[in-house]
């Protein structure tokens, strides 16, 4: 995955407040990585550990030093700095570059762009934008939700009700975030955001009615653009043959872009109210992350009361009163 330099200022000029320094054809070179670096020591001559492959960042102090050097001394500085391949050079605060670096810059085709942001700043916009370019993301078939604030990944076959448990959900006040295609990328942290497809926006297919726009429907409280992914709940047809989960101790798991999250099957039958089911399952995953789990809880109350009960009968037989 690559971003041009160009496309950087196409898309975020205006926001970052970027300008740029060098002739037009520099933005030809390419950003491979979301990694974002400041050249430090490089500038004082130690390049061992040099990564240029990462967009580098000069700020207040690092022109101050180069400042402070003899002329020629920081003519060296920038000479060296700018004879290795790297893909742009950002400034920031609005401050002059150092001398000569435009001029060198041109002649290796090093684009140099100046940014209004202050260090910090500027650090934390471009490394969100970075990461949400070279993230990695794929398409799933499915309808998200958010229930109760939890992102809720339907899916399953076909036809088998993923969009209109969905829409039984908004109808109950909660939020639509994406139908039939959900992209996910994967953030650090290891967490996944899924939003909708730009074309389908928050229109959804129910089968016998046709298209209709949630958004237009229900307001825009009943729509958001994108939610985290905490809960796939996958669909099933009802086979009695196959084991189900009773008792809810053994977790099933699912790995989406290698990153694992629970994973809750439904099986359906006539009369099962599955948007209820859908508020539960949210419910008891919130309750989860709270210290509460049902299903062990339970569990401990069991085992204790059976050795309780085995304690009080040993006793009972030992007793010959």
């Amino acid at each position: 995955m690559s971003l041009t330099v160009a496309e950087l200022l196409a898309r975020k000029a205006d926001v970052l407040g970027l300008t740029l320094l060098t002739r037009e054809s520099t933005t030809d070179r390419e950003i491979t990585t979301d990694e974002v670096l400041s050249p430090g020591l490089v500038l004082a001559g130690f390049t061992q550990r040099f990564t240029h492959i990462r967009p580098q960042v000069i700020g207040e102090t690092e022109l101050a030093y180069l400042r402070s050097l003899p002329a020629e001394t920081s003519r060296e500085a920038v000479e060296r700095f700018l004879s290795y391949d790297i893909p742009v050079v950002f400034i920031t605060k609005g401050l002059e570059p150092p001398p000569g670096m435009v001029e060198r810059a041109n002649e290796r085709g090093i684009p140099v762009i100046s940014t209004r942001q202050k260090t910090g700043e500027f650090y934390g916009a471009i490394k969100a934008f970075l990461e949400s370019q070279f993230a990695p993301s794929t398409f799933l078939h499915g309808s998200l939700a958010d229930v109760y604030g939890v992102g809720l990944l339907f899916m399953g076959r076909s036809g088998i009700g993923k969009s209109e448990c969905v829409l039984d959900l908004v109808e109950r006040g909660h939020r639509l975030v994406a139908d039939d295609q959900v992209h996910v990328t994967r953030r650090s942290g290891g967490i996944l955001i899924g939003r909708g497809n730009a074309v389908l926006g928050f229109h959804m297919e129910i089968r016998g009615v046709g298209i209709i726009d949630i958004q237009s429907l229900f307001g825009i409280r009943a729509v958001r653009l994108q939610k985290r992914i905490e809960v796939v709940v996958r669909l099933e047809d009802w086979d009695e043959s196959t084991p189900t989960e009773r008792v809810g101790l053994d977790e099933e798991r699912t790995s989406i872009l290698d990153i694992e999250i629970p994973l809750v099957r439904v099986p359906l039958n006539p009369g099962k109210n599955i948007t209820v089911i859908a508020e539960v399952v949210a419910m008891n995953h919130l309750q989860k992350f709270a210290g509460g789990h049902a299903a062990e809880q339970f569990n401990a109350r069991l085992i204790e009361r059976m050795r309780t009960k085995a304690e009080t009968e040993t006793y009972l037989e030992e007793d010959y009163e």
